[in-house]
């Protein structure tokens, strides 16, 4: 199957497969995540900077927006303390969000769209929600994984562990699936319709960017609070 072509094949350390073409696209994302936070930061380096709202649509507006979506999330969904998670929360749907709508720019190919990035973020997020489990409840974590009945404890350890051994690669799987139908769909249907008609096509692709990074983020908040609760929660 012959490949479209994108800016970053053009690469020497791409084009000679010394660095995955998909790596250097989240590399890309991640500066870009960096520059900003140091936008952010400057903004807010002094007391003054950082109580003076400001006027317009401007990078901290938009972050202080963002933050506020993200903690409105981890708050309904985890709860209590929900505020310690919102950094992880916060990444996780920035860091897929740029990298699903790098695909709708012409010549680029979304990092989500390759299995290896969307399985390491879906490592990274079971790591996360077992060591705030660990944290939380230290080695009574564990009763988590063997059920009310101590009788049962083996069997419900055994299904626990595969539940949970699951989650990452259902995380991985559902995201680099519905990515890359999307930006294939996307490059067939603006390949066979050359005006007007793809505008559309890049709405619901645009859709479907939103949704799916929210969804893995919701889901990562779901698991961070069952790893959290408590028994009278």
């Amino acid at each position: 199957m012959e490949h479209a072509f994108t800016w970053l094949s053009t690469l020497p350390f791409v084009r000679d497969h010394s660095v995955p073409e998909h790596s250097v696209a989240a590399i890309i994302i991640t500066l870009l995540l960096l520059a900003f936070g140091l936008v952010m930061g400057s903004k807010l380096s002094s007391v003054d900077q950082a109580v003076s709202p400001e006027d317009g649509v401007t990078t901290r507006n938009i972050g202080e927006q963002f933050i506020e979506m993200i903690s409105g999330i981890a708050e309904g969904v985890i709860g209590h303390h929900y505020e310690r998670y919102v950094p992880l929360l916060a990444t996780f749907f920035i860091f897929i969000l740029l990298s699903n709508l790098l695909g709708l720019i012409p010549g680029f190919s979304p990092p989500t769209s390759n299995v290896n990035t969307t399985f390491a973020l879906g490592i990274v997020s079971f790591l996360a929600y077992n060591y705030y489990g660990l944290k939380e409840h230290g080695l009574k974590y564990l009763k988590h994984f063997m059920g009310p009945l101590l009788v049962l404890a083996p069997l419900m350890m055994l299904i626990e562990i595969m539940s949970h051994s699951f989650r990452p690669l259902s995380l991985g799987i559902r995201l680099f699936a519905n990515m890359f139908a999307d930006h294939e769909l996307i490059s067939i249907f603006t390949g066979l319709t050359k005006i007007g008609v793809p505008v559309l096509f890049y709405f619901l692709g645009l859709l479907v960017c939103v949704v799916q990074a929210f969804v893995f983020t919701m889901l990562t908040a779901v698991y961070i609070s069952l790893a959290v609760a408590h028994e009278e929660h």
